[in-house]
């Protein structure tokens, strides 16, 4: 099942007095449980991308459909259920909330949900923190923890709401090349077991070499 689809999408930001043309007509598609890398010299659209698929920004012209819907169709109101119930987002700064703990960090996004009871929260929270390797790290701030280890803490916290796809954009940027590749071997696991699809945007060779697929990109075109 195709979770992802880009019809001809544009994307053009005005900078001053000049238009930047950031996409020039992208057209791709994504299953349900694949592992995608989108890749480019910085400056090429990769991170536009996500942030269409993220349906925090909307294209210029084209169309972007996720789980059979088009993005543009939905209220503000349906965007921010959207966001919150089908797309988790890993980031290369982690982007933790510094005064919370690890638990506290992953629970955050359940508690945006309101509707989730706290037993199933416990429950959850406790599931992923196990898989993530963080049980002795519970109460932990941000700032005690390694970088490796607040990426492990994003990683929980973006799949703790079960959403159906992930948008990692560099997520190893800020990591040295070992922690870098137990992050992704991290990720090659949830992907396997959860089917969960994960969309990087990424310069890293080895995630471009663990991927089902590469899509690389060259000033807003599609060259791969």
């Amino acid at each position: 099942m195709k979770v992802v689809v880009l019809s001809d999408v544009q994307k053009d930001y005005a900078l001053g007095s000049v238009t930047v043309n950031a996409l020039k007509g992208i057209s791709f598609a994504i299953e349900q449980g694949e592992f995608i890398a989108i890749a480019g010299p910085s400056g090429s659209g990769k991170s536009t991308i996500l942030n269409m698929i993220g349906c925090i920004d909307s294209p210029s012209a084209g169309r972007v459909s996720i789980d059979g819907r088009e993005v543009d169709s939905l209220s503000d109101k349906e965007l921010t259920r959207y966001r919150r119930e089908k797309i988790g987002f890993i980031f290369q700064s982690f982007n933790l909330i510094p005064v919370l703990n690890v638990y506290e960090n992953i629970e955050f996004p359940l508690l945006l949900k309101k509707n989730v009871p706290k037993k199933q929260r416990q429950e959850t929270i406790g599931r992923f923190i196990e898989r993530v390797g963080l049980a002795d790290r519970v109460r932990n701030k941000p700032h005690e923890l390694s970088g490796g280890q607040r990426q492990r803490v994003a990683i929980a916290r973006a799949l703790v709401t079960g959403p159906r796809i992930i948008l990692a954009d560099e997520p190893t940027a800020n990591l040295d090349t070992e922690t870098g590749l137990n992050i992704i071997s991290l990720m090659e696991e949830i992907n396997d077991k959860e089917h969960t699809t994960f969309i990087f945007s990424t310069h890293d060779q080895y995630i471009m070499e663990h991927a089902h697929r590469v899509i690389t990109l060259r000033d807003g075109h599609i060259v791969a």
